[in-house]
């Protein structure tokens, strides 16, 4: 009986190659996914620690030492080497850093005398040499340019104290002078290096430039005398400690640490983010988990029915060799054998290849997508192919359920039973029942993609696939039925030839199905594609965001505006107060460059357009000139025992800075109040005129008549241009501006009277919803009533709910004077290179470095990104499965058209009506299929497409794309039409030239 079937499988050679490669694909699929979870699993962690800051890539233990007290309660480091243990495969570096004056030109910023070792590995010497004994130092390049010292110069510096006076603040010389020796200058060639840590070298200093640490030796920094000092130890993780297979056991170690922290003593610090690394791998692994069986589970199952019906149609191809094997009475067993041995071989040798061509498949992509992370060794990316090998046996022998129980004389009939009997029904019915209760479970699941849930996709393409098959039958057979009476033979051949084969109806609902899940895939990364961009672009809010220390917001616009007078690539940017739960996030620009600078949203009116309503032409502000303050003021009606405090509140124009300005109290009768004001010493703005008195007296009540303010035009102070609070009243007085305040409950912030230079309500576009009561906080804190201009679908950086206001008004409504508020430097790709030094001249000093590009490197990195490479693979699979059963069901058709369109043509029918039944079978049904394929996938898509995790696990605030592109869908379609129809017109050429050949033409 072996040999017997050995011989069925060689004389149709051809069908069972092609069944063996559909089994292959079949297992090659189960054992696809695993092997792809497998290796984004590692190619997540490599990712993320490849595109990692140094804060996440390693530990930083500090700590303050004096050497000149002697305190209990001194870190001792000796005890810090014990709990390091806890991290095996880190390396270590010793440093220490104390402030130090003597030649530097001011004293508000001292030099930072730094020991780090190993430095001279990591720095470039330009002139001179690198540190060799007691008493020498490196300085940086451009200190050294700036100082006027070269390689052999000496220097003296002392150790700086720093004097906290609130009004100047500076550091003053504490321990004896300390000659040194230039030994080298220095310039560092990464200065992102990981072996500079989170120390901040080369922060930019206000009105210095790049920050350059002078450079010692052990030696000379024990020689020196000094007070306190920072210690640090960093601890970088190697190869070894970052292994992919070991982060368990990083976390592990990490988790001891932070426990032995408290051993070490309240003054050890211990600060890392590698915590927040690892976080960030699990969470991408998470997402890849659950996006990789979305569609392993409907490439599996399409497998299984690719098989079903290739052996279903093989077997009604062998109906008559059934029939005289059951006609001659065999026995039950030998005829289960005759009838399912060749498929069953078949299939088996193609799940054994399947399983190594799975994994083969799969290390050829991680190969070209992850480089050298490979896919592991892990023999748990086999757990599922005896599984997917038993699915597809059983796939053949249902489809051969019929050949085996039906009788001898059904097996003989030449037209096939139809497949629409109740049995096909009920298996079609218990498929759309699966889909819809999968499609309800994960909507009630708000997403979440589990249990049935999960497979909700899968069993919608199968289920649209089967309805769309067996609607096309009755419109087949209806067009050939009027084919025929038109006339149009060959139409009309091909066409009932799709309409009499039952298997036509299944192979439509498979090419249907493996277009889908092609179309389903490319959705998911077209989608995720575009909206990784938006995450990198908006999400960012620029090209390049720089957050820089604290500072005024006219500090900030001024710099801005000195680096780029002609708003060409950079743009100031604050985030505005919030008081109250509910409000929106609020972010305060230069409306004048928004269009030049930031990354807007699709669908939104023009970012020009929008900031030419975000600033209204207003007012102008009032001046004063130079910085010796006065105002002319007639007082009356203050309370005894409630005294008055008057302020003024001025913004430099020259980027000096903000201040109020105490002129003292109130005085009864006319008087002049003078107070100097060094911000004002190249002129500045008049914020607002301050009423104030002790937070806790209540019931203030004082007129006071302003005469003049320095030299400011007494036109200037007509009520028209003046706001006040509610408790306080302005009117015109013939010698002035009259100040009328009646606070009963007191003045627990001061009654602030500003002139009237910024539009009020201010302008606002807003994206969500609106603000509650139309107002915002503004950077004094209090509510302010806003007019919305603009509704956006997202704003810059805080995504579907914020506010954008200018940056210049908002501060002109702000009295007080504060420094900005999460303060930014927005950048274009325009910006030069040299951006870092030029804002450090300008008197920035950067804290954080930002850019779309690093963002989206970092987002081509993470799970989702990684996860969906699968679909590509699971689509191209499925088009090949989709061709391979195409193939087959040709080939098992092809003899019995043969036989009847070659008896056609002896009987007169002409060549070219033959070709036309012949060539185009196959051919249209591939286009209808294709059509409807890719109409399902958009269906399913809809229908499950927002549940994917296509944006990780906690998807930032932003409009992320629901829908593919247009072009994507379209190019898709385009590629696996023009391939299915390659296919088909082979088969169609193929019998075309057979029956050529049968009738001797």
């Amino acid at each position: 009986m072996i040999g017997l079937v050995l011989a069925m499988l060689w004389t149709r050679r051809g069908q069972s190659v092609t069944l063996g490669l559909l089994a292959l694909f079949a297992v090659a699929a189960a054992v696809a996914s695993p092997a792809y979870l497998i290796a984004t699993d590692r190619a997540v962690a490599a990712g993320q620690i490849a595109t990692a800051t140094p804060a996440e890539r390693g530990v930083v233990i500090t700590a303050n030492q004096d050497d000149r007290t002697v305190d209990p309660g001194t870190p001792d480091f000796s005890n810090v080497g014990a709990a390091l243990l806890n991290l095996p495969g880190f390396g270590y570096t010793y440093a220490a850093e104390f402030p130090a004056i003597g030649i530097e030109k001011d004293n508000l910023h001292p030099s930072r005398f730094t020991f780090r070792q190993g430095v001279c590995a990591h720095l470039r010497i330009v002139a001179g040499r690198c540190l060799a004994g007691e008493g020498e130092v490196l300085l940086g390049q451009a200190t050294a340019a700036r100082l006027h010292l070269t390689a052999g110069s000496a220097i003296t510096l002392t150790y700086g104290k720093f004097v906290d006076d609130p009004r100047d603040p500076y550091y003053t010389e504490d321990g004896e002078p300390k000659r040194l020796d230039v030994a080298g200058i220095y310039e560092v060639p990464e200065p992102g290096d990981i072996f500079w840590g989170t120390h901040g070298y080369w922060t930019a200093v206000p009105n210095r430039g790049p920050g350059e640490p002078v450079f010692a030796g052990a030696t000379t920094l024990k020689a020196f005398d000094h007070g306190r000092t920072e210690m640090s130890i960093d601890g970088t993780a190697g190869p070894r400690a970052l292994d992919i297979d070991h982060l368990d056991e990083l976390r592990a170690g990490l988790a001891k640490l932070n426990a032995s922290a408290a051993q070490l003593g309240p003054t050890i610090q211990i600060d890392t983010s590698m915590p927040y690394l690892l976080d960030r791998i699990e969470a991408g692994r998470s997402a890849a988990r659950v996006l990789i069986p979305v569609l392993g589970v409907p490439l599996v199952l399409l497998a299984c029915f690719s098989i079903f019906l290739a052996v279903s149609y093989g077997s009604q191809g062998r109906q008559p060799e059934l029939a005289l094997v059951a006609l001659r009475g065999t026995r039950w067993w030998t005829r289960w054998w005759l009838a399912t041995g060749e498929s069953l071989i078949a299939i088996l040798l193609g799940a054994v290849a399947g399983c190594l061509a799975g994994q083969l498949l799969v290390d050829a992509v991680t190969a070209a997508r992850f480089g050298g992370i490979g896919s592991g060794a892990d023999w748990s990316s086999l757990r599922y192919a005896p599984i997917a090998a038993l699915a597809a046996l059983a796939a053949a022998v249902l489809a051969q359920r019929r050949q085996l129980l039906s009788p001898v004389a059904t097996l003989l009939r030449r037209n096939p039973v139809a497949a629409n009997g109740p049995r096909a029904v009920a298996v079609e019915a218990v498929i759309v029942l699966l889909a819809v209760i999968s499609g309800v479970q994960l909507a009630l699941s708000d997403g979440e993609l589990t249990g049935i849930g999960r497979l909700a996709p899968a069993f919608i393409v199968l289920a649209v696939a089967l309805l769309a098959a067996r609607a096309l039958l009755p419109l087949i057979t209806g067009y050939a039925t009027r084919a025929l009476r038109g006339g149009r033979l060959g139409a009309a051949l091909a066409a009932f030839q799709l309409s009499r084969r039952p298997g036509a109806q299944r192979l439509f609902a498979l090419l249907v199905a493996t277009v889908a899940v092609a179309g389903y895939g490319v959705c998911a990364v077209d989608a995720a594609t575009r909206g990784r961009e938006m995450q990198a672009g908006l999400g960012v809010g620029a090209d390049r965001v720089l957050t820089v220390e604290p500072l005024f917001r006219s500090q900030l616009r001024n710099a801005v505006e000195q680096i780029d007078p002609h708003g060409e690539f950079a743009m100031a940017v604050a985030r505005m107060p919030s008081s109250t739960a509910g409000e929106p996030a609020a972010l305060a620009v230069d409306a004048t460059r928004l269009a030049a600078v930031a990354t807007w949203p699709g669908g939104a009116a023009p970012a020009a357009e929008v900031g030419t309503r975000l600033r209204p032409p207003t007012a102008a502000p009032i001046l004063l000139q130079g910085e010796d303050l006065s105002l002319t003021a007639t007082g009356s009606g203050m309370l005894p025992g409630r005294p008055l405090v008057v302020a003024l509140s001025v913004t430099s124009l020259t980027g000096l800075g903000d201040a109020v300005v105490q002129l003292g109290e109130l005085h009864v009768g006319r008087w002049t109040y003078q107070q100097r004001a060094p911000v004002c010493a190249q002129g500045c703005r008049l914020n607002g005129i301050q009423l104030n008195t002790t937070a806790t007296i209540v019931g203030v009540t004082a007129k006071m008549v302003v005469s003049a303010i320095g030299t400011v035009d007494p036109a200037l102070l007509d009520p028209a241009g003046w706001l006040a609070p509610a408790v306080a009243k302005i009117a015109a007085d013939p010698d002035g501006l009259l100040i009328d305040l009646d606070a009963a409950s007191g003045l627990p912030t001061g009654a602030w009277i500003r002139p009237a230079d910024t539009p009020s309500p201010l302008p606002a576009a807003y994206a969500g919803e609106a603000p509650i009561g139309n107002t915002l906080t503004d950077m004094d804190g209090a509510l302010m009533p806003v007019e919305l201009t603009d509704r956006l679908p997202a704003v810059p950086r805080l995504g579907q709910r914020g506010a954008l206001v200018d940056l210049e008004y908002a501060d002109r409504t702000a009295a007080t004077a504060a420094v900005a508020l999460e303060p930014q430097v927005w950048l274009n790709d325009r910006a030069p290179a040299d951006i870092l030094d030029r804002l450090g001249a300008a008197g920035l000093t950067v804290t954080g470095d930002n850019s779309s590009a690093a963002v989206r490197r970092q987002l081509d990195e993470q799970g989702p990104a990684l996860a969906l490479w699968f679909y590509l693979l699971a689509g191209a699979l499925s088009v090949l499965l989709g061709a391979g059963a195409l193939v087959l069901a040709a080939a098992v058709d092809r003899a019995r058209r043969v036989e009847d369109l070659a008896a056609l043509r002896t009987q007169g029918l002409r060549r070219r009506t033959a070709a036309r039944a012949t060539l185009w079978t196959y051919p249209v049904l591939v286009a209808f299929a294709s059509l409807v394929g890719v109409l399902t996938g958009l269906a399913t898509w809809a229908m499950t497409g927002w549940a994917l995790p296509l944006a990780g696990l906690n998807p930032p605030s932003l409009p992320l794309p629901g829908w593919p592109g247009v072009r994507s869908v379209a190019v898709t379609t385009l590629l696996v039409l023009i391939l299915l129809t390659i296919v088909a017109a082979g088969t169609g050429g193929d019998l075309h030239r057979r029956i050529d050949r049968g009738t001797g033409n």
